[in-house]
């Protein structure tokens, strides 16, 4: 019984470390994405163009638990989502964005 019950106050903590673990793999991934398309716009004074696969098919996080879609994607402006994958998909936070403002979403996932 001693031990169901640790279990059950342990688990959760765990999965829930887990997922905050994991979402640093989605928010690396949109800065260094942002990064990305700040250097090219300092170049050639637009976002478009600047990250191949942006606005396809998406980019995958360097531990493959999210992908990284452009969902706007001008000259002037871009707005970056980072969707969570397989067993990130239960994740609270739901899809990360980062747009060209700096503002991210959501607020306490950051």
């Amino acid at each position: 019984m001693v031990i169901a019950i640790l279990a059950s106050i342990a688990y959760p903590h765990y999965t829930d470390h887990v997922e905050r673990a994991r979402r640093v793999d989605g928010q690396s991934m949109l800065m260094q994405v942002a990064s990305r398309l700040e250097r090219c716009y300092t170049a050639s004074s637009s976002y478009e163009g600047c990250v191949p696969g942006l606005d396809s098919s998406g980019m995958a996080s360097e531990s493959g638990h999210y992908t990284v879609t452009a969902t706007t994607l001008t000259s002037t402006t871009f707005a970056l989502s980072a969707i969570p994958q397989e067993g990130q998909a239960g994740d609270r936070c739901g899809s990360l964005s980062l747009n060209h403002r700096g503002e991210r979403a959501p607020d306490d996932c950051w």
